[in-house]
């Protein structure tokens, strides 16, 4: 009890100096909390809307896939006759047919996408009578003819569409247009898609191309019959082999678990970042705890020399780590739950809608956020207790402040000269790995080494690094510059440890920006060398295929020397050692040889785009055996079996198109009929000679009236890359950002704890004649040379993380390593600005402190 009650006057005696290892707490458990209410909130959002969309049973075809469209662009679909069938079943209430298709674009009359930019389907389909349970009309009606159609509230209200508002739906069947006749309103919350409907007849005119034809069928339950009888019935009733019948709940876990992988990367992702942000927190409670332990060594002394054990004075600090890790965590969860609804609300302004309604808090979230910021605040502190503990009672006759002790310092940097060494022989071996995969463990091994290592022999390393940042940085201050030079060198330990919060963080950035600097670098020289076609046409990035309008299109343009299609086609390939494949067959014309120029190790390339041949790349040759000559099974999705012969092995040596297996688009002819040939992914083009000009404006007229249709030229091609990894890397970035926020705290908190350990000093350096200005000055370069040294560490780190990585993704094409210098310099500058951030507020304090009571402090 005597303990706690030292605990407690303690906590509360210095409530100051534990206020910003709270915020350190509170940020962290609150990430991690508003991470997991946010992603349930997701998972609850998308499950009401499953369960609301979803009839008593479906029936689909069997190839169906929930969150995909076939590559012919066509959704599959079942015929009408299935329907009567399903009709008669016992048990059915009701039965309708419903057409359903993800692969369409739909413009206003501007020709403006009412697609979600956020990467939401657009869904076009008929209207039935099960969309009243998930929605309500709420002006005009529903469509009752060919050019009719009825749009959902939330993409009215982004666009401004109303009543009479002509849209046009582009689909693989060619465009149609109708005018909005009626507006529904979602019953529960829609995250983001696009829904437009149509009467049945045109939806299966237009969208598959047929009528008769559904891409699923809808069934209700008699009174008293269950989901499960019903679905029994249905499969006596029509059979099982063609057909996937699903419960209601079969159906919404199959959409839930497409949904449920995106959700999981971006969870664990952004608990990844938040360990950061506590492995960064874990220094500054260390360094807070270290530095109040050494301004206690006199009231410990004293508290030991009239009883006190070691483990009760241990104890007592633990104790207070455990009321700063309850009292951190307990506003960490509460500001989780505020940073939940601020994403959600960034998210909704961004396209993806979400409602405060399903705000989700599950009942392990707080725990899991009061657990971990106890667990890790006190294992923080456990190292400041147990140097508590050691002090002895003839310290209390010593001023405050312990001697350093020279053999743990000598261990200390042994450790990190050995776990430094292991790191670099770690990264050594990942950067002379034969292949990425086998470097990859080796990598991951090397950085863990190597920050630890750092960490631990920071202190060793501050005395030099900071002499020099102190001879190039502060000696131009004068006395001013040399004082802050050596209170940063007082306690090396101290600036070790602030400078590591900083350093990790840092090095962070600097490896991410090295790989994505290098990746950018690599696939521009890969296209200058081996790309031979002058422009690029594709739709979102190549992620959905052309429509056969935008082919048509672009052959018909006249300054176009030759036009070649890319189609990406599943099959399941039979090596000679008997090994089976799932792979994606490259079918191009035969003008892809000169539009992405290969290196061939055997054969003839030109002999691949003959009659049943293909080409392999070197690495599934030496893998599989496979050589010049040798005949594959291929059995084509959708289509019938084929023996293809290998015509040409071509290298794996360059990122583009790696490892690619090509063969000539008439060969799949032969065996995927017309109606499941996929389209293609891509079209590539080359002008005639001197009309570059006029045929990319021909190119992009030809186009125009498809917004998602990209055409690029090279150039165009280089900078969509750059931008695509520089919005990966600025996300990257600002989930870094709460890392460093934390580590800004550390040097905050160091500082502050500093001035109250210096008071004495700053008061008689004030007596003897240094001003207010030069003791702010002072106290900021200090603040400034440790950011720059953490800066330092971290981005020298960074660099040989990423040269490391960037020497596996050679092994898969992309050579050449660049290093970002002018973010590299940025991020180094920009650490000093963040020095003297964190000193403004520990100046100001040390500014305003009355010299003779500052002399007279014990």
């Amino acid at each position: 009890m005597t303990v706690l009650k030292t605990s407690m006057r303690n906590f509360f005696a210095h409530k100051g100096r534990m206020a910003l290892s709270a915020v350190a707490v509170l940020l962290s458990v609150a990430f991690v909390c508003g991470t997991l209410v946010f992603t349930d909130t997701m998972n609850t959002t998308f499950d009401k809307l499953f369960a609301a969309t979803s009839s008593d049973v479906t029936v689909s075809p069997k190839t169906a896939k929930s969150d995909s469209t076939p590559q012919n662009g066509r959704p599959d679909s079942l015929p009408a006759s299935v329907l009567e069938r399903a009709k008669k079943t016992e048990g059915v209430k009701d039965a309708e047919g419903a057409v359903s298709s993800m692969n369409v674009t739909v413009v206003n009359s501007a020709n403006k996408n009412m697609g979600s930019s956020t990467g939401a389907p657009t869904i076009a389909g008929n209207w039935t009578r099960n969309d009243l349970r998930s929605m309500e009309i709420t002006s005009g009606h529903a469509p009752r003819g060919p050019t009719e159609t009825m749009v959902d509230a939330d993409t009215a209200d982004k666009h401004h569409l109303k009543l009479g508002d002509e849209l046009r739906t582009i689909a693989v069947t060619g465009d149609f247009k109708a005018r909005i006749v009626g507006i529904a309103t979602f019953k529960v919350t829609n995250p983001g898609a696009a829904v437009v409907y149509f009467d049945t007849a045109t939806a299966q005119r237009e969208l598959l191309g047929a009528t008769g034809r559904f891409t699923h069928i809808n069934l209700s339950a008699a009174t008293g019959v269950t989901n499960d009888t019903l679905k029994q019935n249905v499969i006596s009733s029509i059979g099982a082999d063609a057909y996937k019948v699903q419960t209601q709940k079969e159906y919404s876990d199959e959409n839930r678990s497409g949904v449920g992988s995106f959700m999981n990367v971006i969870k664990y992702a952004m608990l990844g970042f938040a360990g950061i942000a506590f492995l960064v927190g874990i220094f500054l409670i260390i360094n807070t705890f270290s530095m109040l332990v050494a301004q206690r060594t006199r009231e410990i002394g004293l508290m030991r020399a009239i009883g006190s054990s070691r483990k009760q004075v241990n104890r007592s600090v633990l104790v207070e780590a455990t009321l700063l890790g309850i009292f951190g965590s307990i506003l960490g969860v509460g500001a989780g739950v505020g940073i939940a609804i601020g994403l959600m609300k960034l998210m909704s302004s961004m396209g993806m809608d979400l409602s405060t309604r399903d705000l989700t808090v599950k009942a392990t979230t707080p725990v899991t956020g009061l657990v971990l910021g106890v667990v890790v605040t006190v294992l923080a502190a456990y190292l400041p207790a147990r140097r508590a503990g050691k002090v002895s009672p003839m310290a209390a006759l010593r001023d405050a402040g312990t001697p350093a002790d020279g053999r743990a310092g000598r261990v200390r940097g042994l450790v990190g000269l050995v776990l430094t060494g292991a790191g670099g022989f770690a990264l050594y071996t990942a950067a002379t790995a034969d292949k990425a995969s086998d470097g990859a463990l080796m990598l991951g091994a090397g950085v863990v080494l190597t920050l630890i290592g750092f960490v631990v022999i920071g202190p060793l390393l501050a005395g030099g690094m900071v002499r020099v940042l102190s001879a190039v940085l502060l000696r131009v201050f004068g006395p001013v510059g040399r004082m802050a030079e050596r209170n940063a060198l007082r306690n090396p330990r101290r600036t070790g440890a602030t400078g590591a919060a900083l350093m990790i963080g840092l090095a962070l950035v600097a490896c991410l920006s090295v790989v994505g600097s290098s990746m950018v670098a690599s696939a521009t020289h890969e296209l200058d060398k081996s790309v031979g076609a002058d422009f690029i046409v594709e739709t979102d990035g190549g992620m959905r295929p052309l429509n056969p309008a935008t082919e048509k299109a672009v052959q018909g343009v006249a300054d176009l020397a030759h036009v070649t299609r890319v189609k990406e086609v599943p099959a399941e390939l039979t090596a000679p050692n008997g090994t089976v494949h799932k792979e994606q067959l490259l079918a191009t014309d035969p003008g892809y040889m000169q539009d992405l120029r290969r290196t061939t190790l055997s054969g003839d390339l030109a002999g691949a785009y003959g009659t049943d041949a293909m080409s392999v790349g070197s690495e599934f040759a030496e893998k599989n055996g496979v050589k010049t000559g040798d005949t594959l099974t291929v059995a084509f999705d959708g289509g019938r079996t084929a023996r293809l012969r290998v015509a040409a092995v071509t290298s794996d040596d360059t990122g583009l198109d790696q490892g690619a297996m090509y063969t000539n688009i008439t060969t799949v002819e032969r065996y995927v009929s017309a109606d499941r040939m996929p389209l293609d992914t891509g079209l590539l083009a080359a002008a005639k000679n001197g009309q570059e000009d006029r045929a990319y404006a021909s190119l992009k007229a030809a186009v125009a009236s498809d917004p998602t249709v990209k055409v690029m030229d090279q150039t165009d091609y280089k900078q969509n890359l750059r931008d695509q990894i520089g919005q990966l890397l600025n996300m990257v970035y600002g989930l870094l950002a709460l890392a460093i926020v934390v580590a800004v705290l550390g040097v905050v908190n160091t500082l502050a704890l500093s001035v109250v350990e210096r008071t004495r000093e700053i008061g008689l350096v004030r007596a003897i004649g240094l001003s207010r200005r030069q003791l702010r000055r002072m106290i900021r370069l200090e603040s400034v040379v440790i950011a720059l040294f953490g800066a330092l560490l971290g981005l020298g780190l960074g660099m040989g993380w990423g040269a490391t990585a960037h020497e596996l993704l050679a092994l898969e094409g992309l050579k050449v390593l660049d290093i970002p210098w002018p973010t590299i310099v940025a991020v180094f500058v920009g650490s000093a600005f963040v020095g003297l951030f964190a000193a403004l507020v520990p100046a100001f304090r040390a500014g305003r402190m009355n010299v003779l009571n500052a002399i007279a402090t014990e």
